[in-house]
């Protein structure tokens, strides 16, 4: 992957094959960088430029897929150098913090005694340290709806599987490493499974069809599992 950074200036770019530039505007997990990621892509969606196809935030990186008929990357580069003077005319982007039901342990979260036995406590102690925080979307990516989460509590960080499951429900809840989120739709996954949600978190015929974007907070709610069956049957959040 080629690399043209700037002189003199903060962000970095890599062009991307024949049809992307990533503007890289920090490293790691740092929510002052993703927060500049979100306002940044606000600016650029804003100006609606014809040659930029998507915009697409991640963790501490910016992606413009573009038509290389319309701008060349150069170019494209020089739009944003240009955009990121302008950061304070992007008032503070809207958050909001979403509601996630979760029935823990049992055949709907296989792992949680992995996860605790792993840890040194006990089920209830991880689905207490689990659903006692929230957490910050960095980036949505992997499946449609798929979170990137920060914050997982380091007490109950847990290996991914070492062969992952040919078959994983929607709606579950996972660990892999210092990650926790929520698989949308049904896939291969290798992730400890602590719990699993009801709700139907991606539906291409709903508007919108996933109920949360980056920047936004999801907080985990500990439901029974007659709860859980009840809020199944709505399926929607």
């Amino acid at each position: 992957m080629e690399q043209a950074p700037p002189p003199d200036h903060q962000v970095q770019f890599r062009i991307s094959g024949d049809r992307a530039l990533l503007a890289v505007y920090g490293a790691g997990v740092d929510p002052a960088v993703n927060e500049k990621v979100r306002r940044m892509a606000a600016l650029v969606n804003s100006i609606h430029h014809p040659g930029i196809e998507a915009v697409v935030p991640s963790y501490c990186t910016l992606a413009l897929h573009y038509n290389f008929l319309h701008i060349r990357w150069a170019d494209l580069a020089d739009l944003l150098l240009d955009l990121e003077q302008r950061l304070d005319e992007i008032a503070d982007l809207d958050a909001a913090t979403v509601d996630i039901p979760v029935c823990y342990g049992g055949e709907l979260g296989p792992d949680l005694a992995f996860v605790a036995a792993q840890n040194g406590i006990s089920p209830d102690e991880v689905i207490r340290i689990h659903s006692a925080v929230s957490y910050r979307i960095y980036a949505i990516g992997f499946a449609p709806g798929f979170c990137y989460l920060g914050g997982l509590d380091s007490r109950i960080h847990a290996p991914r599987h070492p062969t992952p499951r040919l078959q994983v429900a929607a709606g579950s809840v996972g660990i892999a490493g210092s990650q926790t989120g929520v698989y949308p739709l049904a896939s291969p996954g290798g992730w400890q499974l602590i719990g699993r949600t009801p709700l139907c978190l991606f539906a291409p015929d709903r508007s919108p069809p996933i109920p949360y974007q980056s920047g936004d907070t999801l907080r985990f709610r500990p439901v029974s599992f007659e709860e859980f069956e009840h809020l199944q049957q709505g399926a929607a959040p």
